[in-house]
């Protein structure tokens, strides 16, 4: 795909948790001829919705400067409904904006939350854990290995003909990750007969077991030689490594990767999902005396203030930054442990759950009918009652609240999704080994006063203790 290399912005510079990249000069106005036409929004890309455009402004690493924090409050503020959402690819969406699309692109450009091009944007799609650099129980620090991928990614012109959502993981083998979001290409930190590699797999994910290794080294190879490979066998309708491997046999393709990449089996893999509550409240960092703070924005949606108050907090108690989490929801790195209460109570006025005792820190929904055309429910508004009838109960339960069919708030299958049917009223799947989808279903048609008595039965079952 072409880009855009005129050059009317001054050189800007990508500020994140990762070293400094070099960035390609952008257009004043890039989104109209740099870009293809695609459902998913981008920063340069402004998508409609019921409730009016929402522009995805990808996160390196998810990692965002405090600064960086209040520009993107600004723009929500002056441009749109003031509607700022984090996503579970550990981005971040302003949603409802208004016709000054220009404005706010030019804001988050000039804040250094731009691509290094402008067809650079659609493939920075690359996860990483939370708590990478920071987690005590890493094998490996991704973000030296992240940063080099993002630039080739973007610099590379053959790299963006790969689909807005072809996605890779990197997983350093942090105590805090998300294993179980499916990938097209996931690299995960392993030991080989004593030796640090990188474990990786095709159209999965970590929980899966990896189809072969590579030295640390190799990783960045690894990644450039998967990605040719796809692009030479894939038709222009198969935007998924899964699509390309449902014709073409795993082995082939290994077969031929293993001429670009020198390759080792792996023979033993274990590689479990971690707690989940590991993004809610204070946890120790790998540096002595230092935690991170996890906080959850309500259903995943933060208004300017609230942003602004956690950027405040980060300059002040942090250090200087916010990581946004594959579980809609923040971290406040680098606090000192003796402090940490007292950056808890903060965040808690600012609105944000801090406690896993909180049923609406484990509830995660979609825009819903509010916002979008096809959602059939409220799903913010139905997930909120929910969380308060469960709180009553005493239960804190992982939820999943879908508007329809296409599951965007959950990449991975939640314990327990309820699927909109009407105004007000979910089937209900419990997650269920060997089953796809959203898994078993349970209960259908079922109001929300309803749902809840459910689940608390459940839950209160010995048969499921």
């Amino acid at each position: 795909m072409p880009s855009n290399k005129a050059g009317i912005i001054p050189r800007l510079r990508l500020r994140s948790a990762f070293p400094t990249l070099p960035v390609t000069p952008l257009n004043e106005r890039p989104m109209s001829s740099a870009l293809r036409p695609s459902a998913c929004p981008g920063l340069l890309r402004i998508v409609q919705a019921l409730d009016g455009g929402i522009c995805r402004i990808k996160l390196n690493g998810g990692s965002i400067t405090a600064s960086q924090a209040e520009a993107v409050a600004d723009a929500a503020e002056r441009f749109a409904g003031g509607v700022i959402e984090a996503t579970n690819r550990a981005n971040l969406q302003i949603r409802g904006i208004g016709r000054e699309h220009g404005a706010l692109i030019d804001s988050l450009m000039v804040a250094g939350l731009g691509p290094n091009s402008a067809a650079g944007d659609d493939v920075r799609n690359l996860m990483l854990s939370p708590g990478a650099g920071i987690d005590r129980q890493m094998r490996v620090d991704t973000r030296p290995l992240a940063e080099e991928i993002l630039a080739t990614l973007q610099g590379d012109e053959r790299f963006h003909d790969l689909s807005a959502k072809f996605a890779v993981q990197l997983d350093g083998g942090e105590g805090l990750a998300m294993l179980e979001h499916p990938h097209d290409l996931w690299l995960s930190a392993a030991d080989r007969d004593g030796e640090p590699v990188f474990a990786f797999g095709l159209a999965g994910c970590p929980v899966d077991a990896p189809v072969r290794a590579v030295k640390l080294e190799q990783g960045h190879a690894l990644v450039v030689a998967v990605l040719e490979l796809f692009l030479e066998g894939a038709r222009p309708e198969q935007t998924r490594m899964r699509h390309l491997l449902a014709e073409c046999a795993l082995d082939d393709f290994l077969a031929r990767l293993a001429e670009r990449v020198p390759l080792m089996p792996i023979d033993t893999w274990q590689r479990g999902v971690s707690p989940n509550d590991l993004h809610i409240g204070a946890h120790p960092q790998r540096e002595a005396g230092l935690v991170y703070i996890g906080a959850v924005p309500p259903l995943g949606r933060l208004d300017p203030m609230m942003l602004r108050g956690a950027a405040q907090l980060a300059r002040q108690w942090g250090d200087g930054s916010l990581r946004f989490t594959p579980w809609q929801s923040l971290l406040l790195p680098g606090v000192q442990g003796d402090t940490a209460s007292q950056v808890i109570h903060r965040l808690e006025q600012l609105g944000l759950r801090c406690s896993v005792d909180d049923a609406l820190a484990h509830l995660i929904a979609c825009t819903g009918s509010t916002g979008c055309g096809k959602g059939l429910a409220d799903t913010k508004g139905d997930a909120g009652q929910l969380a308060a009838l469960l709180q009553v109960r005493g239960q804190t339960l992982n939820v999943h609240l879908s508007g329809c069919q296409r599951s965007c708030a959950a990449a991975h299958t939640a314990p327990v999704t309820l699927l909109a049917v009407a105004p007000g009223h979910y089937d209900v799947y419990f997650r269920e080994a060997g089953q796809p989808g959203f898994g078993a279903l349970h209960a259908h048609n079922l109001t929300i006063e309803a749902v809840a008595a459910l689940l608390d039965a459940r839950a209160r079952s010995p048969l499921d203790a």
